[in-house]
Order: C-alpha cells, then sequence, then structure tokens
C-alpha cells in the first residue's frame, strides 16, 4: 500500500537552511508519495509542532540557526504529542559523536551527508512503514547509515 492510497498522504516536516538541500530532500519526500513542509530554520520548526503535531515523521539538519535540529528534537521527547513522530538526522558533519549525541537526544535515524536520494528514500520508508504498523517509531534499523537501537543494544 502506497503512502497516499488512503486519504492525503501523510506530512513530513522538513527542516534546514540549505535551501538546495531543502528543495533536493522535500523532492525526495513528495516522490515517494508524501507531503513535504518545509522550514528554514529550527525556531520555526518548532512553532509548527507547537500547533500541529499530525506529522508522519520529521527530517532535521543538526546545524540550524536559532535551534539545532537535537535541539528540536530533545523539546519533541518532552511532549506527548510529539514523541511518537520519528526523525531522520541529517548532518555533513563528521564527528562521531554527533550520531551518538543525536540518538541519545531521541533521533531515530542518522544520516550523514552527502546522501544519495535512494538512501533518504529507504531511510523514510523504513520509519514510515513500522510506524504505520505500530502507532510507534521504528526503533532499530540496518544499513549504511545509524539507527536507534533499544537501550543496552548495541549496533551490529
Amino acid at each position: 500500500m502506497s503512502p497516499s492510497s488512503v486519504g492525503a498522504p501523510q506530512r513530513i516536516l522538513v527542516a534546514d537552511d540549505d535551501p538546495v538541500v531543502r528543495h533536493l530532500v522535500a523532492s525526495v519526500v513528495r516522490r515517494a508519495g508524501y507531503a513535504p513542509v518545509t522550514v528554514e530554520d529550527g525556531r520555526e520548526a518548532v512553532r509548527i509542532l507547537q500547533s500541529d503535531a499530525g506529522f508522519g515523521a520529521a527530517i532535521f539538519d543538526m546545524m540550524m540557526p536559532h535551534l539545532e535540529g537535537i535541539d528540536i528534537i530533545r523539546h519533541m521527547r518532552t511532549e506527548k504529542r510529539l514523541m511518537r513522530i520519528p526523525v531522520i538526522m541529517m548532518t555533513s558533519e563528521t564527528e562521531l559523536k554527533l550520531m551518538k549525541d543525536s540518538f541519545e537526544a531521541g533521533a531515530t535515524v542518522f544520516l550523514p551527508k552527502p546522501f544519495t536520494a535512494l538512501q533518504l528514500q529507504f531511510s523514510l520508508s523504513m520509519l514510515l512503514s513500522k510506524s504505520s504498523r505500530t502507532g510507534r517509531p521504528s526503533t532499530k534499523a540496518s544499513g549504511a547509515f545509524g539507527a536507534r537501537t533499544p537501550p543496552g543494544k548495541g549496533l551490529a
């Protein structure tokens, strides 16, 4: 079943301060059958989330003006209505500590830049297929990029 086969497509919140990356991510999201809602900084993302928790997933850049992606995730994980939204964290930073920090904050998938459209589409598909079956975001995945694992479990 495709995301848009039952009613309106799921909306995906996309926050990135780089207009080129924002456009690329929105295009991949749209081609995958979802409806992107794009913003250019972390403060705008939080503003939208305060009034609207109806997103199937979110994709945040790590480094943005006003609020970084990790800060948005920390905020989301403190509010019951936002906790269920799985988050892909993107970054061009190469420090492995950022991956660890992202997962500890509550990110579901860590996607290093540059990434391919197929990697993003796979990550999104994995998140949304798992969360639509269980009503909760996916907590484990496999592949070349990181995914959150349950506490006490290491990445295989």
